[in-house]
């Protein structure tokens, strides 16, 4: 596969162009019209989506390197992707996330302090997966598409699909994560069971430091009829077409007609993680060739282009932005170091006689280090 270009065989659902122009529809090979109707104040909104929640991260990567994180999952250029497709959920919709859709936890309403929690080491991550329709981070590459088709399957089980506000399911996951047992074992149960579920594979041309080409021979959204269900392939960089395919698959879903797999073509314009040195496997050029594809600068090329917004508008986004980055820096400087003990009151919350006993030892061990240098 051509790096820093177009995919090779051309099949990309794209409704704006890196120009900033807007395609009116796409028509699938199976017959789907993907296109939008959004109001202006909509297609502001998802523009004042990408901007914060690249702001937001860009604010926490700050806060590792300055030693305030233990490490960062960036998601620097995949942010259409992810406000897209999350945006394209329902309110009953589950989503099944990696450790990088800090965009779709933004679009669930979830605090974006939640995830920082969990990379500072106070906590394992604090939000009510139940409330919001999102699932606890997940670091194990893979494991996740597991949990969301068992999920989905139980969807079915309970009667909930086969009207327009049924329940569908998504499941995030990596390019690199396409060679995963797990993955694999997911689509077969998936396919087989016929279950509500997106397979929504965020293909930013890089498994760690591993190029596309080292994980498959076809373009990945193929591999998904071979398990007996459609894959499609979308402009990840494109948040219109990234709504429009998500919603139509969801809705798909839904409808009891089983699952999809979209493949968000996209790049990851930063590391994998803030601990690794994308310099060492990759080149400038490349990362040039698609910051000319950035999902921000060309929504905002519409919305100009189109008389949407004005410069007034765009000041005051980025002036909420950077509020809300500031914000966040602050309350994760002052969260404080959790105690210790607290290991117990989570996974046996009301306990047991050998949790109550280990938790009476740990106390006792704990406290005859005081006054200490220990």
């Amino acid at each position: 596969m051509a790096k820093g270009g177009s995919p090779p065989d051309g099949e990309l659902v794209q409704l704006l162009t890196p120009e900033g122009e807007r395609i009116e529809s796409v028509t699938g090979s199976d017959g789907t019209v993907y296109r939008v109707d959004f109001t202006d104040e909509e297609y502001r909104g998802l523009y004042r989506d990408l901007v914060i929640v690249r702001k937001l991260d860009a604010e926490a990567t700050a806060l590792q390197r300055q030693g305030e994180l233990g490490i960062w999952a960036s998601l620097l250029g995949q942010e259409a992707a992810q406000v897209g497709s999350g945006r394209a959920l329902k309110p009953q919709d589950m989503a099944f996330p990696t450790y990088r859709e800090h965009g779709v936890l933004y679009c669930r309403g979830i605090d974006p302090i939640m995830p920082l929690g969990l990379f500072r080491g106070v906590d394992q991550g604090g939000w009510d997966p139940n409330e919001f329709k999102f699932n606890m981070y997940t670091i194990v590459i893979g494991a996740q598409t597991l949990h969301a088709t068992g999920y989905a399957m139980g969807v079915t089980m309970d009667g909930k699909t086969g009207t327009d506000d049924g329940e569908a399911v998504i499941a995030y996951f990596g390019d690199g994560a396409t060679s995963q047992g797990d993955v694999n074992e997911a689509f077969i149960w998936a396919g087989v069971f016929n279950a509500p579920l997106v397979f929504f594979c965020q293909n930013n041309q890089y498994a760690i430091s591993e190029p596309l080409e080292r994980q498959t021979r076809i373009p990945l959204y193929r591999r998904a009829a071979g398990f007996g269900f459609p894959g499609i392939r979308v402009d990840g960089n494109d948040v219109l077409a990234s709504y429009a395919v998500t919603r139509a698959a969801l809705d798909h879903a839904r409808l009891g007609q089983g699952p999809t797999m979209i493949e968000a073509y996209t790049y990851r314009m930063g590391a994998h993680t803030t601990s690794d040195d994308p310099t060492r496997y990759r080149i400038a050029s490349e990362v040039e060739a698609w910051q000319a594809k950035d999902p921000i600068l060309r929504v905002r090329a519409f919305l100009e282009k189109q008389q949407i917004a004005d410069t007034a508008f765009f000041a005051e986004v980025d002036e909420q932005a950077k509020r809300e980055a500031v914000h966040l820096r602050e309350r994760v400087l002052a969260m404080p170091d959790p105690e210790p003990v607290t290991i117990f009151d989570h996974v046996y919350p009301h306990g047991s006689p050998l949790v109550d006993e280990q938790r009476e030892r740990f106390t006792r061990y704990q406290a005859s280090f005081e006054g200490s240098a220990h």
